[in-house]
């Protein structure tokens, strides 16, 4: 007997194929040898051919697969009873005479039965244009193919201008238990990491709930990693599911699961399913919920993007709309941009903690400047630079004879504030009687002043800040617990300048600027050398350390750029004295200054005064001051000889 296909089901149905000696292909096109007129077969799909003795079929890089009893098919040789799928086609191969060859019960029979478990991979592109080919071939008498465009269409018309993500979510969900006989719905999406569901919308047709319900995360995980479509109908008795306890425990019977892939990237999956038998899904259903899926993904991907660029605008406007005296554009530093922006035009008490050095202060007076009270005082005071009986005293103020020398009343910086804002610079310092003043004010916003009976109303925003660590002083009772919670009701910690390396620059160019003007120098900028020395450099002292360092280097130029020698920010051989790395107090900076001018020039004063924009009386006093020889006047005299 020649060997031959007879088509078991399908728009072929009855039709016998003989296999002669030539390769004959099936397609969708015409032009195949077997032309199938079904939009899930490609449009040539596979071949069948006489190979090595043997009659084999190749798969032809269809969009559904080949299969061969049930199994997805490259290359493989038939053999005799060989059931090959194409599509909703299934063909059966002969090579003999058999009468009980039809009689074999098949998985998918003609009455539109599935087999249990269908995966397939449909892009989405494809899937949207099978729906159009669908109508436009008129493949079926009846409406379903015109009646799934329909849903997609509506679905995605629907969908088009809704921005929010959340709103986008739910509304695909009310629309697909419409279309797709499902009793539940859900869309989970996936952050940075693609193997972590990050956000989920859900939905139950009998309950109206969008209450979360239990999915497998194995199904989802396969469906999202492969990238491919799978659908299930009597999962409970197929045993590629009853390992699956959510399944199990759910009595799940039917599912769908699709990606959500858009431009390549995976954004999550759409998943449904039924516990009720009658609800059968077929290929159809599969292939409308994966075109579904296409359109939802680039909805959901665009939706995504506007409330990204939504959020990047307000955090722009929030740093354009602030006025501050901070310089710097790294991250770390536009985070507390976007931080006083937020916390401005709240009254809330705010702490600021990080490294001495860093700019807390800085930080104060731009909330201040950006809030409600810009107009009223901004009182700052440093709690570690008085004792505490002159602490209490600028902070509470004093009566009229009070204590000896108090001769007569005087405000301290909490009413002076009064309206405005209070900023306690290094509030970890403060004794423990001072904690439990301050905390009244804080929670009755009144206070007395020293050596007075009568309580003071008060209306202030207090902004405190520490380079201290207020968990251990906490712990060794040297703060008081229930006033850090007062003060940490909004915090911030400002980031090490090492740790914002890319405001180095920029910061030096202020600084530079600002002295150069306030010493009357004609300095340009940084040489290679010395901007590589404030690259390299690991500013322990932070921004102050930077500030005095070319405050240093402005004074000691000798020309137009500053050089690695003028900055000074370690020892050099031969020139600088072994000491320490690190920031100097503006005393230190000065005679350092003085002394490198006088090197320079021999000990000549007028040059030395000339270099560092003095005048040489000026220079003299600084000299006595320093304690730098006898104040230069034997060598005034020098001069004056020498003139």
């Amino acid at each position: 007997m020649e060997p031959k296909l007879v088509a078991l089901t399908g728009p072929l149905k009855g039709m016998t194929i003989p296999l002669g000696e030539l390769e004959i292909t099936i397609g969708r096109d015409a032009g195949n040898e077997v032309a199938i007129n079904d939009p899930l077969v490609s449009r040539r799909h596979c071949s069948i051919r006489h190979l090595g003795g043997q009659i084999q079929v190749s798969d032809l890089q269809s969009l559904n697969g080949t299969f061969v009893n049930g199994m997805p098919i490259r290359e493989k040789a038939l053999e005799h009873h060989d059931r090959i799928k194409v599509g909703a086609s299934q063909f059966i191969f002969l090579v003999r005479e058999d009468d009980t060859a039809l009689s074999v019960p098949l998985s998918d029979s003609s009455d539109g039965q599935i087999a249990p478990a269908i995966t397939l991979q449909l892009e989405c592109e494809e899937s949207v244009d099978r729906q159009v080919d669908q109508v436009s071939e008129k493949i079926s008498p009846n409406l379903r193919p015109a009646r799934d465009l329909a849903a997609l269409l509506r679905i995605s018309t629907a969908i088009n201008g809704i921005k929010k993500p959340q709103e986008l979510e739910s509304r695909v969900l009310d629309m697909l238990l419409e279309v797709i006989p499902v009793e539940r719905a859900a869309i989970l999406l996936v952050g940075q990491n693609s193997d972590e569901f990050i956000s989920g919308a859900y939905y139950e047709r009998a309950t109206d709930s969008k209450a979360s319900f239990r999915i497998s995360r194995t199904i989802v995980r396969q469906v999202l990693r492969g990238g491919l479509a799978v659908m299930g109908n009597d999962v409970l008795s197929d045993s590629a599911f009853q390992s699956n306890e959510s399944i199990v425990a759910s009595q799940i019977r039917s599912l769908l699961c699709v990606p959500l892939i858009v431009f390549g990237s995976k954004l999550g999956v759409i998943y449904a399913d039924a516990t009720i038998s009658e609800a059968r899904l077929d290929e159809h259903h599969l292939q409308l919920l994966t075109a579904i899926a296409s359109v939802v993904a680039v909805a959901l991907e665009h939706a995504r993007y506007v409330e990204w660029l939504e959020g990047e605008n307000k955090r722009l406007q929030e740093e354009i709309n602030i006025e501050h005296d901070m310089v710097g554009e790294s991250s770390r530093i536009r985070e507390i941009y976007q931080f006083v922006g937020r916390v401005a035009a709240a009254d809330s008490t705010v702490l600021i903690t990080g490294e001495s050095g860093t700019g807390k202060e800085l930080v104060a007076r731009a909330i201040h400047r950006n809030s409600r009270r810009a107009n009223r005082p901004f009182v700052a005071i440093n709690c570690a630079a008085l004792t505490e009986s002159l602490l209490e005293s600028e902070l509470f103020g004093h009566e009229k004879g009070a204590f000896t020398g108090a001769f007569s009343q005087k405000k301290g910086k909490i009413e002076i504030g009064d309206s405005g804002t209070l900023f306690l610079d290094e509030v970890g310092e403060l004794a423990l009687p001072l904690q439990a003043k301050l905390l009244r004010v804080l929670q009755e916003r009144e206070f007395e002043r020293v050596g007075g009976t009568r309580p003071i109303k008060v209306d202030i925003r207090l902004i405190a800040a520490t380079n201290r660590n207020l968990d251990q002083a906490m712990k060794h009772s040297q703060f008081r617990q229930d006033l850090f919670y007062r003060l940490n009701v909004v915090s911030v910690t400002m980031p090490p300048l090492r740790d914002r390396r890319e405001d180095l620059l920029p910061l030096a160019e202020r600084f530079r600027g600002a002295h150069a003007h306030r010493y009357r120098k004609e300095v340009a900028g940084f040489d290679a050398a010395a901007v590589r020395a404030i690259e390299r450099h690991s500013w322990p002292g932070n921004v102050r350390e930077l500030d005095h360092a070319v405050e240093r280097s402005v004074l000691l130029s000798r020309g137009e750029t500053i050089d690695v020698w003028d900055l000074s920010l370690a020892r050099i051989p031969g020139r600088d004295a072994p000491g320490r790395i690190g920031p100097k107090s503006l005393d230190e900076l000065e005679r350092d200054a003085i002394k490198d001018a006088l090197d320079r020039f021999d000990g000549n004063v007028s040059l030395a005064a000339k270099a560092l924009g003095l005048s040489r009386s000026a220079l003299y006093r600084r000299l006595q001051r320093h304690g730098l020889g006898d104040g230069g006047r034997g060598e005034e005299r020098g001069e004056r000889d020498e003139e």
